[in-house]
């Protein structure tokens, strides 16, 4: 398994505890994934967004919808979904379908949904399709100390 070096990089910089676990009904394998489910409650999905103030990484629980209107008004900026061609700028080792969480080491700001921090752990995209990294909230919250907190996503129902 494999993991952006950036994300990578900022993990060793911060002295994180993780550990990577493959992800659940890879459809590449041949024989039934051995993976553990992931609670979609607990999988953190990054989503880039762009103004002309540059880009803004929001990141909320996968089970999650994001409420763009809610997030433009805590952010006081007018962010639209950033194109593809943004987000291979800015996410340049990652594939475009697995963004870490962590925005900052991206050079983008950074914005997390507090329902994401409620549980004991958390999971998040590698960089790579083939891996999650997997960590104690208390570890992730600190590896997001520079993201800012709020909330602008609802439950799917």
């Amino acid at each position: 398994m494999t993991m952006s070096v950036r994300l990578a990089r900022c993990l060793s910089r911060n002295e994180s505890h993780f550990d990577t676990v493959r992800r659940p009904g890879d459809i590449r394998e041949a024989a039934p994934s051995t993976a553990p489910a992931v609670p979609q409650d607990r999988l953190a999905r990054t989503v880039l967004f762009e103004d002309e103030r540059g880009y803004l990484t929001a990141v909320i629980p996968a089970s999650h919808h994001l409420k763009l209107a809610e997030l433009r008004r805590q952010t006081g900026r007018e962010l639209g979904r950033a194109h593809a061609e943004g987000v291979r700028e800015v996410f340049r080792d990652c594939d475009p379908r697995a963004l870490p969480p962590v925005g900052t080491a991206y050079g983008t700001q950074t914005w997390i949904d507090e329902s994401l921090l409620a549980h004991d752990d958390v999971y998040f995209e590698s960089g790579d399709r083939d891996a999650l990294v997997h960590m104690r909230v208390d570890d992730f919250a600190r590896l997001m100390a520079d993201a800012r907190r709020g909330r602008f996503a609802h439950r799917v129902m």
